[in-house]
């Protein structure tokens, strides 16, 4: 019977560690904005242990690439960069998908929070710099599936 067991808990724990994980799935996200139509291809985070962890750890994201917070419905949030290596722009965007804040060139391992300013449903972090590069601005709207059409 104990090798039974032994045996089918290491079936299913292969089995579980085989399964992708969902935050490594990649999607496309699209921002609107006066400067034209900037595609993004973003890691999700959808469950708390996904947002909690987000990109904390990495040394390095490319640009055209983020990961988008989605909290299922729209709520206040703040944010801190303890434990993520790399400077980030945060961008809050409400349900409706418009941008209601930008947080740009976060500090690395800072403790301080950064807020949304007020309730949102995704939070989309890029690289450092992205937000005034491509002129990306409170407003904009963003197109992703979190969002409803554009």
């Amino acid at each position: 019977m104990r090798a039974l067991t032994f045996a089918l808990v290491a079936l299913f724990g292969l089995t579980f560690a085989a399964a992708p994980l969902r935050a490594a799935d990649q999607q496309t996200l699209e921002i609107v904005s006066k400067t034209g139509v900037h595609t993004f291809s973003v890691e999700m985070a959808v469950t708390e242990a996904e947002r909690a962890k987000g990109l904390m750890y990495r040394k390095s994201l490319p640009e055209g690439q983020g990961m988008l917070f989605d909290f299922h419905t729209e709520q206040d949030t703040s944010f801190w960069m303890e434990n993520t290596y790399i400077s980030l722009d945060i961008i809050f965007i409400r349900g409706d998908g418009r941008i209601l804040r930008i947080a740009e060139n976060t500090k690395p391992l800072s403790q301080k929070l950064i807020p949304s300013g007020g309730p949102v449903r995704g939070v989309l972090e890029v690289i450092a710099g992205t937000s005034r590069k491509l002129g990306i601005a409170v407003g904009d709207k963003v197109a992703h599936p979190i969002f409803g059409a554009r």
